[in-house]
Order: structure tokens, then C-alpha cells, then sequence
């Protein structure tokens, strides 16, 4: 389950939602996208299309937005050696030390000058953009489980609004609201307002919407309101990564109308937008949508979906084999590639938190299609989730289409069980998508399926749900609450395994044009100190004890986060510098000191989101040997979904010490001492 009181903690507490994002590029052209077509969207959309008409355009501020800075190499190296203490040895440090003394003599500032260089020469964008972009397209590792993650919405309070065909078709016509507000640049901007009471007004919105685009992010920042990069959003609609041999290739097309519905592994488009670009009718959409789920078709011998879940490189090849077994095929992988997205219809209904989990993360390999931007996915039973492929976007942008959609069909759906039928032949409207397959391709379908359900079958998982206290609780105490959260992390993994590990906490840079994420290294020698207290039986600390050494994890981790919100990490910086170092074909010592692996060897790899519209959310271990830590921290409870890859770790054992550790934190706040174990 994914899923401070100045500026720089606020951004850091709400938009530190994924482990990794690429934000879009603007030398990459999207095929009809505003930069190179005719379109005027003003003029195609009724108020019917919209979620609402905001005062301020959608992208008034975004090229005002300030530049996501090049940190300063001695910071970054400072903070670097920081982290490094945490889990080296005393020898192993002094080694590290030496390394960096001789980078900071050496390479590092001739590479440094390069990067700084090279930034200002490309000010449209940030320094990290580029090179952590092509880390994601260029990965030849399969999308499912290593990349995707999933967010699934909270249930809708009305039981006859969790009916599969009722729910989707209002999430589809919410969906394609949203798509035509923010393409019409009537969404609302992304802004975090310090004092909202001052800025989340309408004078507010008056005020900047009269100001030029040049200077509009300062005329929000006088009101301490502020604007976040929205460059991600041409990417979430009509969008998919294409396999290519070596990297990845991103393709939007704006101009497609149809939606992609994919059901017992068979693939389905029709128009969800008229000829005038205008929603059609819910009702018609819905009876779109009944006509799949009433269609018979047995599950495909050869399901093709399955040829996306492995190997990019094979998919790639595949991919070129499938486009010429058959004369249409080229033309219907263009109809998957443009379609506005893909809805996929489950015809089960999971219950148990980790089936849920597991249906939602990966599936079965015959229903899903992994590439495109985003899956909206409905269980038989109207439960609903987001899986979204990661190189295009993360989840800044994925979480605000989500919490519209939430809100808008919790509160005003467009359809419901008693809606009258559409006068409309489905049967006229739906397309059934065919593919011509040759032996290679039957052959291969098979080998990746295989090749799939080994690969999921290697995932485990365990999800806890911890209700004893909660957000507003720790709060109550002073700290803050994802320093709790991530307390009881390390506290979890040492007492499973006697040592701290090197631990990953995004943090979103949307502060900035065209940000990122940043990493928060979470695992500090505060942190390995309160572990010390609470689990060393040699140890006799009071209560007073542990609550300083717990206020000093907190303190710690909020700087932590304020430098990552504005920038100021370390982990960003160094990767540019070794990305150019490569492109230059001579890589640094530095970079190959045994350290530097070990600290970028993933174990604890987390991400928090929380939201009323989220109930669970997860994501795939980054490393054999390590935990993938969604979690949430709310009002009405605490959450964790956690995955990893047995026997290497034991999921289940981690969950229990995660138990155990929020109940000694939970002992500790009420004043008392936890027993030792």
C-alpha cells in the first residue's frame, strides 16, 4: 500500500509518491499532439466533456516554473558519505572515503562542469530528464512486476454502483472528461497552497490568471502558493511504449477516438469520442461495454498479451514478427498503440488482500497490456485499479487522474443499474481486433506465457493492515508521520536480519520544470541508532530515551526530505555524472568502488501514497534479496503491501517484525518500555 510546516515539508510530504519517474520530453514529438497540430481543442468541448473550466489555464505556469538545480559536487558527495556510514563497515568507509577524496580531485569536476554545461545549454528542461528517461527505455527487463506498479481505488459507498459494467462505464466517461479538460488547458493547475485560506481562492485565480506566462510562478509564490510541473500530462492519454531492440520508443497520437477494452485475453476498440471529438453518450458507452461482457469467445489458445510481459528484446522481435505474419496485423498494434487507453474487464472476483494485490500488479498474463500508459482495470465484482507503465510519467500525474475519477463517479455518476438501454447496435460500434499468427509466433506466444507465469509465480507477498494507532495520532506526538513509518521499516528489517540495509524513499521533484524524483535515504545513523536502543538486549534505554532518539529519526528524516523536495539530494546528481561519464567511455573509479553498488543495491525500496480515493497500492522488490514497501499512513489506519522474492527473503517474517515494531513504537508513546526480542 503506497501508497513539512513550511514549503519545502509540504511538497515533500504530499508529492513523495513513486520510486521513479521520467518526466515527458519536449524534443520528443507526439504525433497530433498540441505542439504540432491544427487542433483547437476550445472549440470541441461542451460542458458535458468537462470536469470543470478552470480561470487559470492549465499550463500557465509551467514555463515560469523555477529549474530543478545542479547540486553542488562537495554537497553531493558530503551526503553521499552520509548514507555510506550507515551500512559500511569501519574499513569499508575508510576505502569510500578515499574514493571520494579522489573523485572530488579527480573526475568529479571536470565531470561536474560538463553537467552544469550541458544544463544550461537545454533550459527547457532539467539535467536529469534525459539520462533517467533512457535508464527506464533502454531497460531490457519485462515491464510487468519490475516497473509497473498498480494503485487500486477505494470502493464506492453505494453497493449498486460497484456493478462491474455501471462502475467501468463511469470511470471510462469520467476518464475522457478529464482527458478533454486538460487537452481544452481548462484543468485545473497542479499548485500546493501553503495557506490555502489565502490562495485556494478565486481572487487568487484572478490575480495570476492576469499575469504573463513569464512571470506567473512568482506572481503564486507572493501568495506562497506553488505551481507544480505538469510536462508528464500528453503522455497519460492515447499513449504506449513500443519495444525496440536496445530502447524503448514512447508514441502518442492524439487524433485516435477509440477506447481498448481487452477481455478473457480478446481485444476490443470503439469511438468513445464522435466525429466532433465530443464523449459520446454514457449510455451508449455502456451498452458498448455490456455487448463484451456478453460476448461468449472462450479464452484465445494463442493470448498475444502474453507477448508483452517478457523480455523487450523478444517482445521487440516478436512484435516485428507479429506486424508481418498477417496483412491487418501492423495496422491493428497501431489501433492498441493509439487507443485513448485500455479498459480491461476480469472476470473473477479476488478477496483475499494478496490475490487482490496479485490481480492488480500482474494478472494472469492473458488480460493486460502491459505498454500501455495506463490500465483501468475492473474485477467481476466492480473493484477497480490503475496499473501504469513508468517510462512516460510517475505518479504525480497518475494520482491526480485518479483522485478526479474517484471523486467524480463517488458523487455524480453517469450511469446506473436502472439507466435505460441505448438505442445502438453494439454489434455495429465494437470491433473485435483479430491477429493472423504464424508457427514462430504460436511457438513464442507459448514460451512467453511460460516464461510469465514463472516469473510471477517467483513473487511473494503479504499485506498488514495496523489499526492500533494512525496519522493523526503520531501527530500527537510531534513527529512526523512517515518518519514513523519509516522508523518501524528499519526497525522490521533489523530485527529480521540483524543490520541495516540500503533503503530508497521517493521523493517527487515537481517543484521544478520538468522534475523527477529524488531519493530520500531513509536508513541514517539516527535510525540505526533507535534500532540499536530498541532491539539490543545490551541496551537499557528508558522511555525518555527512545523518545529523543525517535524525535531525532524525525528531524533527521525531514531535512532529508526537504533536500530531496528542492533538489538537494545526492543520488540524481551522481547518476548524471555517471551517465555522461559513460557516454564519454571512460567511467571513474569512483563509480566502481564496491560501495557504490552496495548502496544502489535496492534492499528496502519504498513509496507512500496516501489518498481517500487509494485503499492499496504496490510494486515489484527492486532486487532479488530485497522488499518492495508500499505503504500508507491515514487517519483511519496504517497499511503495508510488501513483495519480495522467496527464499532469498521471507515476506511474511517481515511483515510479522513490521507488527511487532509498530507496537513497540505504539508502547513507547504510551509511555512505557517494549520488551526486548
Amino acid at each position: 500500500m503506497f501508497l513539512r510546516s513550511n514549503f519545502l515539508e509540504s511538497v515533500s510530504r504530499n508529492f513523495r509518491i513513486t520510486r521513479a519517474a521520467n518526466s515527458y520530453r519536449p524534443q520528443t514529438k507526439v504525433a497530433g499532439s498540441r505542439e504540432d497540430s491544427k487542433i483547437n481543442y476550445s472549440t470541441l468541448v461542451a460542458d458535458k466533456d468537462l470536469l470543470h473550466k478552470s480561470i487559470v489555464p492549465t499550463n500557465h505556469f509551467q514555463w515560469s516554473l523555477p529549474r530543478l538545480p545542479v547540486p553542488k559536487l562537495e554537497d553531493t558527495c558530503q551526503r553521499y558519505l552520509k548514507s555510506q556510514q550507515v551500512i559500511l563497515s569501519d574499513q569499508e568507509y575508510s576505502k569510500t572515503e578515499a574514493a571520494v577524496k579522489q573523485f572530488l580531485s579527480g573526475d568529479g569536476p571536470v565531470l561536474h562542469k560538463e553537467l552544469v554545461a550541458m544544463d544550461k545549454e537545454n533550459k527547457q528542461t532539467s539535467y536529469i530528464s534525459e539520462p533517467w528517461f533512457e535508464m527506464y527505455l533502454a531497460d531490457r527487463r519485462p515491464l510487468v512486476i519490475n516497473y509497473n506498479p498498480f494503485i487500486a481505488f477505494t470502493d464506492d459507498s453505494k453497493p449498486e454502483n460497484m456493478n462491474q459494467l455501471v462502475r467501468a462505464t463511469n470511470m471510462v466517461v469520467s476518464s475522457l472528461r478529464f482527458m478533454k479538460t486538460y487537452r481544452a488547458n481548462l484543468l485545473e493547475p497542479d499548485i500546493f497552497h501553503l495557506y490555502p485560506e489565502k490562495s485556494d481562492t478565486l481572487q487568487f485565480r484572478k490575480f495570476v490568471r492576469l499575469l504573463p506566462r513569464a512571470v506567473s510562478f512568482y506572481g503564486a509564490y507572493w501568495y506562497k502558493a506553488f505551481p507544480l510541473d505538469m510536462s508528464q500530462y500528453p503522455r497519460l492519454f492515447n499513449s504506449t511504449r513500443i519495444p525496440r531492440h536496445e530502447k524503448d520508443q514512447l508514441f502518442t497520437d492524439v487524433t485516435a477516438k477509440h477506447l481498448l477494452v481487452l477481455r478473457n485475453g480478446h481485444f476490443y476498440i470503439f469511438d468513445v469520442l464522435d466525429k466532433n471529438g465530443s464523449i459520446v453518450a454514457p449510455n451508449v458507452i455502456m451498452s458498448h461495454i455490456n455487448y463484451i461482457l456478453e460476448d461468449k469467445r472462450p479464452p484465445p489458445e494463442y493470448p498475444i498479451a502474453a507477448l508483452c510481459t517478457g523480455n523487450r528484446d523478444k517482445w521487440a522481435s516478436n512484435r516485428i514478427q507479429l506486424a508481418n505474419a498477417g496483412v491487418m496485423n501492423e495496422k491493428t498494434l497501431k489501433l492498441i498503440d493509439n487507443a485513448v487507453f485500455a479498459l480491461i474487464l476480469d472476470d473473477h472476483s479476488p478477496t483475499d488482500p494478496n490475490e487482490i494485490t496479485r490481480t492488480f500488479l500482474h494478472g494472469d498474463g492473458v488480460n493486460r497490456w502491459f505498454d500501455k500508459s495506463f490500465q483501468l482495470i475492473l474485477t467481476k465484482d466492480g473493484r477497480a485499479a490503475v496499473n501504469f507503465e513508468h517510462a512516460w510519467g510517475d505518479g504525480v500525474a497518475v494520482l491526480r487522474y485518479f483522485n478526479e475519477v474517484w471523486k467524480e463517479t463517488t458523487t455524480k455518476p453517469f450511469v446506473h443499474l436502472t439507466t435505460p438501454k441505448a438505442m445502438v447496435d453494439s454489434s455495429a460500434h465494437v470491433q473485435h481486433l483479430d491477429f493472423m499468427l504464424d508457427p514462430i509466433l504460436r511457438e513464442n506466444i507459448k514460451i512467453a506465457k511460460s516464461d510469465f507465469d514463472r516469473h510471477v509465480k517467483s513473487v511473494g507477498l503479504d499485506h498488514l493492515e495496523y489499526q492500533t494507532f494512525n496519522k493523526s495520532y503520531i501527530k500527537k506526538q510531534k513527529l512526523s508521520p512517515d518518519s514513523v513509518l519509516q522508523l518501524a521499516i528499519q526497525l522490521a528489517y533489523t530485527r529480521q536480519y540483524g543490520k541495516t540495509a540500503a533503503t530508497y524513499e521517493s521523493c517527487s521533484t515537481a517543484a521544478f520544470r520538468h522534475g523527477r524524483t529524488e531519493t530520500v535515504r531513509s536508513a541514517t545513523m539516527a535510525t540505526k541508532t533507535a534500532c540499536d536502543l530498541f532491539l539490543n538486549p545490551k541496551k537499557n534505554p528508558t522511555v525518555a530515551d527512545l523518545r529523543a532518539a525517535m524525535l531525532e529519526c524525525s528531524n533527521i528524516h525531514s531535512q532529508l526530505t526537504k533536500e530531496a523536495a528542492m533538489g538537494q539530494g545526492f543520488d540524481r546528481h551522481l547518476f548524471a555524472l555517471k551517465h555522461l561519464a559513460q557516454n564519454k567511455g571512460s567511467l571513474p573509479d569512483f563509480f566502481k568502488d564496491p560501495s557504490y553498488a552496495k548502496l544502489n543495491h535496492i534492499i528496502l525500496s519504498t513509496s507512500t501514497l496516501s489518498s481517500p480515493a487509494v485503499v492499496i497500492g504496490g510494486f515489484g522488490a527492486v532486487t532479488p534479496d530485497g522488499y518492495g514497501v508500499g505503504y500508507a499512513v491515514e487517519d483511519s489506519r496504517i497499511g503495508f503491501n510488501v513483495t519480495n522474492y522467496p527464499p532469498a527473503t521471507d515476506v511474511h517474517g517481515f511483515i510479522n517484525c513490521l507488527r511487532q515494531s509498530l507496537d513497540d513504537i505504539y508502547t513507547v508513546f504510551e509511555g512505557k518500555l517494549p520488551k526486548k526480542s
